[in-house]
């Protein structure tokens, strides 16, 4: 079985008796505080961006990932739409939710005008509101992008099966569909094809899929956050690709001989009974589930002085990040931290804890520099984050 098929893909309902491999539990990892924490962030609020996870092969880059697909909250859908529409929006929709999501009074209501023109609706009458679709409660759909997807595979193409059974030219959802308001993940990712780097770069940018070909002229929604791992010794990322990043993390191997003694009767306990280190660890993935809820709801109203936001610019300004990418990353990933923390602001500790975060993959190449960026980070860090 190849990565991409282990890889939990919410958006297709479970076959009766198929079988699927459970997920290692989120809240059993140990050992990658940093890479668990990005995740939570971009859960928390998705506009921080994707997420990053470079590190050593055999970290659990990808067991993080999968991981993460058993902890998050359920979102509301349309029921029936291919792409997830939210209900309670009425933009940013597809072309078949739109119209059903606007507030306009229903086909033959009290609002038609009468057959003469000079009449009038009765005194105290009411436009009859159209009827509302139905709602769909679905998990966050985690789909992952495989390395030799083609471009149909991903944007969508034409149903050949509806083309040659019924003349009708229809249009099959792909993988930046199924992904929208939910989680997009590319394992090494740094090896992905010039041509996926570049339609992954424009929905990432647009928030939007738009499909021009074989007759077909087709717009959805396409927002999703970007999750990729990869190994930087066997080869480095596009520049446009990296910095559609909000955050990136780093994994390594463990240093510390008993933490590497617990990774390893954790995973042998979950590979013999499965089921039992699932039940083991239930209620600390719904506690962990429960916090992310919270941490969503109150994230709108956390707070970050003046002089801290400041102090971000100046470090941003210090560290010579291009454009302001780096700064709006570095005070959401702070906000959503303190909302998952259950904080009411942000504090100074929890902007230097997302610094290197937020920072590490927007700093230039200086030849005359071999430091390694994250310690160029946290060197500018000590000197402005006091």
């Amino acid at each position: 079985m190849t990565k991409a098929t282990q890889t939990r893909d919410t958006t297709k309902a479970s076959t009766p008796g198929a079988l699927r491999r459970p997920a290692y539990p989120f809240a059993a990892l140990v050992g990658q505080h940093e890479m668990q924490r990005g995740l939570l962030i971009a859960t928390v609020d998705p506009l921080v961006g994707g997420v990053l996870i470079l590190g050593d092969r055999g970290t659990g880059k990808s067991t993080a990932v999968r991981a993460l697909a058993d902890v998050l909250p359920h979102i509301d859908t349309v029921k029936g739409c291919p792409y997830q529409c939210d209900p309670a929006k009425t933009a940013g929709l597809c072309a078949a939710c739109s119209p059903l999501l606007k507030l306009e009074p229903a086909a033959g209501s009290n609002s038609k005008p009468a057959a003469s023109s000079k009449s009038k609706p009765a005194a105290g009458s009411k436009p009859v509101p159209a009827p509302k679709p139905a709602r769909f409660s679905v998990s966050v759909p985690v789909v992952d992008l495989p390395l030799g997807s083609s471009e149909d595979r991903v944007l969508g193409a034409l149903d050949l099966e509806k083309l040659m059974t019924l003349g009708e030219k229809a249009f099959e959802p792909g993988l930046l569909a199924k992904a929208n308001r939910g989680f997009l993940y590319i394992d090494e990712i740094n090896l992905l094809e010039d041509h996926l780097v570049d339609l992954l770069i424009d929905a990432a940018a647009s928030g939007e899929n738009r499909i021009e070909r074989e007759g077909l002229s087709i717009v959805h929604p396409s927002r999703f956050v970007l999750v990729g791992s990869g190994n930087p010794e066997e080869g480095e990322l596009r520049p446009q690709l990296l910095d559609r990043f909000g955050l990136a993390v780093e994994v390594r191997t463990p240093r510390d001989l008993d933490l590497r003694v617990q990774v390893v009767l954790r995973r042998e306990a979950f590979e013999r009974d499965p089921e039992a280190f699932l039940q083991e660890h239930a209620e600390a993935q719904a506690e962990l589930r429960s916090r992310l809820v919270s941490a969503q709801k109150r994230h709108a109203k956390i707070e970050l002085s003046a002089p801290l936001l400041r102090q971000a610019a100046d470090l941003c300004m210090r560290l010579g990040t291009d454009g302001l990418r780096g700064e709006l990353s570095l005070i959401r990933a702070a906000k959503a931290a303190a909302a998952f923390d259950g904080l009411k602001k942000v504090s100074l500790g929890l902007l230097r804890e997302v610094a290197p975060m937020a920072l590490r993959h927007r700093l230039r190449r200086d030849p005359l520099d071999d430091t390694d960026a994250s310690a160029r980070v946290a060197r500018v860090v000590d000197e402005v984050l006091v």
